[in-house]
């Protein structure tokens, strides 16, 4: 599959078709209000300025990290920052919270897919699953489903035992208070939150009454309705995300609207960068290649250049540049400058989709309810209404399995609770998004289009199964290989199995029995020959609708030049290669215990502090 040689939709044509008469409207009238729930009109990040032959530093990605790098280190006046990004502008539709899987296979989405499994995503055509990832100023912060989660204090400390300094529970609270303004006064003021930063964070501003018949629904399994940002992770909550006023807050919208005026911040959109330049003789990052409009463009970093693309790209892009495992960039035709583990240690957070529970009232998100006048005017002049609620997840729940040591609060299951599912659209797009057959969706979702029910998906927190991300060829606009091996350590399974049996118990609590919510028994096709309610059912289920939450992480691995598998240092400097980091979610040792791009604001901000301290000789003037 070929990267930006292939011709991709534009949001616009996308979302037409797949919503009718229903997103133009609402963009007009959002634009027209401009009113409350948006900051502004979406302002292009492009600058008519020429760029420099040279800057101190190029931070290549605007996703998730890399907008925070550009802003804090375009703090320090002197030095000269350079932001590169394969994508272009957000829209006025990608702002629109419930409409996340909208934006999926859209232009402002790589549209990656896995490589054909036999073992998972058996429901999907051909075998893959889809990955998406931001292809656009933001990354996937503008794709994504906007929740809110840290992660566990375990994983931190954790991260630190395995020989990675300064990156326990304590000093990632740090970072993670530092970007954030949270808007919900009773967490603001704790002890775990912040007010005033750059990310907004609050809950959605309207609910269904099925956000709380599971919060109540989680108590009566025992279980503590209370932050899973605070002191203790187990619990249920309504879900917090990074929302502003019922819009999304991107990066973009976060980090770099309020800065990029700034005289020493270029950016560049539509700007594919191809490899990192190393000076061969000192082994030294000099700067990048990069194609925009179709031509080849050089440009020199005096400090550093800063890999920023996430756990797909980032290791592309210096597997391209000469440093990875060198057997595999020899069959590739590549000559090795340093050989790491570039690509190994690809974990992702997978769950069973479409787990989905019929009910007997008209309360859920079905479309033809989000499509009408009164929601777009809603959403438009007060920033309120159905369309506010985040990809259609209300609530979020960490959970303990019989595998989990309930007594060291580290939970093994989180629970994504939405009010609809698959079939809520009537097979318009989220089938579409999850790349789910069409013959599967017809016969299991089909005969309840539009209906009203409620879903949730189990997600594994911890798996110990590995994948990996390999080069397709030489050349960088061929997509890599992704090869997530999901469910190659069974333990998982196992796991995930366990998770599935307390989504049925919460089913059955007298908060869900009030709208008489019974599962939807349809069995899955190649399912049919297995007992229903047994675990091998659930195992069967678990391989056909094999979702990804998005959340691929660890493909250049921080660790110990004493740690084999580590691709950078713990100050995230690549290991036998000078001034060059990776500041992103690929630096991630192991998995966080949670949504992970909450994770990687703060590895974007601890990273940027680093820069600076190492660099600090050279501040003239810091404010």
């Amino acid at each position: 599959m070929s990267g930006v040689a292939e011709t991709i939709p534009s949001l616009a044509a996308s979302a037409v078709s797949n919503v009718a008469w229903f997103a133009p409207l609402l963009a007009a009238t959002v634009a027209f209000f401009q009113y409350g729930v948006k900051d502004s009109a979406p302002e292009s990040m492009n600058k008519a300025e020429p760029l420099y032959p040279e800057y101190d530093f190029i931070v290549v990605g605007a996703g998730s990290a890399g907008a925070v790098v550009a802003n804090r280190l375009s703090e320090i006046e002197n030095w000269k920052i350079l932001l590169l990004e394969a994508g272009g502008d957000e829209t006025d539709i990608s702002d629109v919270p419930v409409l996340a899987a909208y934006l999926q296979l859209s232009g402002l989405d790589w549209s990656y897919k896995t490589e054909p499994s036999s073992t998972s995503c058996l429901a999907m055509e051909h075998n893959r699953c889809n990955w998406p990832r931001g292809k656009v100023v933001g990354g996937s912060s503008v794709l994504n489903y906007m929740l809110y989660v840290r992660g566990n204090r375990n994983d931190y400390n954790h991260w630190e035992s395995l020989g990675n300094p300064g990156w326990g529970a304590a000093e990632a609270l740090y970072y993670f208070k530092k970007s954030e303004d949270n808007r919900n006064q009773y967490l603001a003021e704790t002890p775990y939150h912040n007010s005033g930063g750059y990310l907004t964070v609050q809950e959605a501003p309207w609910h269904t009454p099925l956000a709380e018949a599971f919060v109540r629904g989680g108590e009566e399994l025992g279980y503590e309705n209370r932050d899973i940002n605070g002191e203790y992770q187990t619990g249920f909550m309504v879900a917090q995300g990074t929302v502003r006023n019922g819009a999304r807050c991107s990066t973009s919208k976060a980090f770099l609207q309020p800065v990029k005026t700034r005289p020493n911040l270029h950016i560049s959109l539509h700007s594919h960068v191809t490899k990192v330049l190393i000076d061969p003789k000192n082994r030294m990052a000099i700067g990048v290649e990069f194609v925009k409009n179709h031509q080849r463009h050089v440009i020199r970093a005096r400090k550093e250049v800063i890999l920023s693309g996430g756990a797909v790209n980032s290791p592309q892009i210096l597997m391209l540049s000469g440093i990875g495992p060198k057997d595999h960039l020899t069959d590739m035709g590549i000559k090795t400058i340093q050989d790491l583990k570039v690509g190994y240690n690809l974990q992702d957070h997978v769950g069973l989709g479409g787990f989905t529970f019929l009910i007997n009232q008209p309360i859920s998100l079905v479309q033809d309810r989000l499509e009408s006048v009164q929601s777009v005017l809603n959403y438009a002049m007060m920033g309120n209404g159905p369309l506010t609620v985040m990809g259609g997840v209300e609530g979020l729940a960490f959970v303990n399995t019989k595998y989990a040591n309930e007594t060291e609060d580290w939970p093994d299951i989180e629970l994504h609770f939405i009010s609809g599912s698959t079939s809520s659209d009537g097979g318009n797009q989220i089938r579409k998004a999850h790349g789910l057959r069409e013959d599967f969706y017809d016969e299991v979702y089909g005969p309840i289009n539009n209906k009203d029910v409620w879903s949730a998906i189990p997600m594994l927190l911890r798996p110990r199964s590995r994948g990996r991300i390999k080069l397709r060829s030489r050349n960088p606009l061929d997509y890599p290989r992704i090869q997530p091996e999901y469910f190659s350590d069974h333990h998982d399974m196992l796991t995930l199995i366990e998770g599935v049996k307390i989504i049925l118990e919460l089913s059955k609590t007298r908060s869900f029995r009030q709208y008489e919510s019974r599962f939807h028994n349809i069995p899955f096709p190649n399912c049919t020959h297995i007992p229903m309610y047994t675990d091998a059912y659930y195992e069967c289920m678990i391989r056909h609708y094999s979702v990804t939450i998005y959340h691929p992480v660890g493909t250049c691995k921080m660790g110990p030049e004493t740690d084999s598998e580590a691709v950078v240092d713990p100050r995230l400097r690549v290991h036998g290669i000078g001034n060059l980091r990776v500041i992103d979610a690929s630096i991630m040792p192991t998995i966080v215990s949670g949504n992970t791009n909450a994770p990687v604001i703060m590895i974007g901000e601890k990273g940027s502090d680093m820069i600076k301290q190492d660099w600090r000789k050279y501040i003239y003037r810091y404010r």
